[in-house]
Formats: C-alpha cells, structure tokens, sequence
C-alpha cells in the first residue's frame, strides 16, 4: 500500500482540499483527524472534534487508544487500499500515525503551500481563528451522528462554468469543536419544541402536547413529552408513528440525533362532529 502525506500547519486548510489531493493521485482513502474516509463516507475511526480537550483531540487523530487503532486497521485490512492519504501538521505526525496503524513507511509528501495560494491560506487560517470552524471533507450527513449536538454548517464548493454559471462539486462539513474558544453553539429547546408541535399537529389522532421537555447530552438530545390523544385511534401505533416521524422531522431540520424520546398517552378527547374536544 502506498502511503502519502498531506502536510501543513493546523488550521491552511488541508482537510479542505484533502479530497482534491487524493483525487488527483488515485487515492481512494484518507485519514483525518482519526476518521477514515473513503471517498465521501466515513469507514471507520471517531473524530477528534468530538473530544472536549485539545489534548484529547491530538490523542485521538494520532490513534493512541489501542480499540481506536484497532478499528482502522481491521477496516483497511478488509478493503486493502493501493494508497492512502495521512492529513497531519508534520512529517512526524503523519509518520507516526502511519506506524501507529502498521501502515508502509510514508513514500510520498504533500505540503499545503504546493496546493494552496499563501492567501488562500491565510484566510483558512484567519476563518479558524476568529470563527473556530474546522473542515472535515466529508458531506454534513455522514457526520451528523458523530457531531450530535453540535453546530454543523455544510459547505457547499462550487466551480464557475462561464459568466455568472457556477457548477455544484461538493459539499464539505464544517464543525466547531467543544474545546473551541469560542464555545459550542446549541439549538433552543423551544425551537425543537415548536418543529415537534408542528410535526405533531399533522398526525390524525393527536390533539396536542401537553407537557414537553429536552434535554441535551453529548451523543444527542432526549426528549420526553406527554400527549393528549384523541379516542378511537389505537394508542401504541399512534405513539409509534409520532416517535418515527418526530425523530425523522427534528434530525432531518437541525442535525440534532434524538437518542431518546419518550412518549405518555396522558390522557384522551372525544371529538364531536364539529371537530371540538369535549
């Protein structure tokens, strides 16, 4: 297997053009920040973003913990890749990650500058700084049960095609990791809460909510409600259907994960003729 790496300081913008690089040497997977991608779908590994420290973050895109490392080898041994592409900030980094997985020593290394204009890098570097993003080159819904909670912005990447024509080739995800300075952003309850009532609302046999709350976790948000059912539909099915449909509705608008939600039949309406509750 070849192994090359794709070297430049954190922050210039690497995972960004890590597909480019790749592309244009024939390489099929790539490992970032301790995920391992093939094409544009995640295989195998767990992001470093997702750690709540810097120093964890390192820990786990060099693959220190033995189950992690694991993982990834048992993934590549199943597809034996020609080549593989390593994203560090080092020669060091990248070899050692590539010892680390009982990888062929590194033949081949790509520094940021070669493929990228020192403006172009400066303005990675600046976009890091003053807005905390970081880019993993994947679309935003591989990701999204990884980053549970957290903001996801996709990035869509155009090419121009002639005057005021642009062409759609990509779409990369854009993270703030929880141990970014600038914090974590969150969606409000009461918004979740109003996409539920919504949702809720067009489903027959439901007539309202009538207690709800969430809470959020760091593998996703839980969520428990009571509802005010109307008679005759049966209740198990119908809380069924409303768990379904919630979950495809709320993961589906915000790329929040529900892990949980919890559903009450609290209590029952009659509805007369004229559509009132009695």
């Amino acid at each position: 297997m070849k192994v090359v790496g794709f070297i430049g300081p954190s922050g210039t913008g690497k995972s960004h053009r890590a597909n480019w690089v790749a592309k244009e040497r024939g390489i099929e997977f790539i490992i970032d920040d301790g995920l391992l991608i093939r094409g544009n779908r995640i295989v195998a590994g767990q992001s470093a973003k997702r750690e709540v420290t810097k120093i964890g973050s390192i820990k786990r895109a060099l693959f220190t913990q033995d189950s992690h490392a694991f993982d990834v080898k048992r993934t590549i041994s199943m597809y034996k890749p020609e080549a593989i592409l390593i994203l560090g900030t080092s020669e060091g980094m990248v070899e050692s990650i590539a010892r680390r997985l009982d990888f062929p020593p590194v033949t081949e290394k790509v520094y940021i500058h070669e493929v990228a204009s020192e403006f172009e890098i400066k303005q990675a570097i600046s976009t890091r700084k003053e807005q905390g993003k970081h880019v993993i080159p994947v679309p935003t819904f591989e990701i999204k049960k990884d980053f549970s909670g957290y903001f996801l912005d996709p990035l869509q990447i155009f090419r121009r095609k002639g005057k005021g024509s642009y062409q759609l080739i990509g779409e990369k995800s854009v993270v703030r990791p929880t141990f970014s300075y600038l914090g974590r952003y969150t969606i409000s309850d009461y918004t979740v809460y109003q996409i539920i009532e919504y949702v809720t609302s067009n489903i027959e046999g439901v007539s309202r909510i009538s207690r709800f709350r969430a809470e959020n976790h760091p593998d996703g948000i839980y969520i428990e409600m009571d509802l005010v059912l109307v008679y005759g539909y049966p209740i198990k099915g119908l809380l069924r259907e409303v768990q379904q449909r919630v979950c495809e509705e709320v993961e589906r608008l915000t790329a929040l994960n529900i892990k949980r939600l919890n559903l009450v039949a609290k209590s029952l309406v009659v509805n007369n003729a004229t559509g009132d509750g009695s």
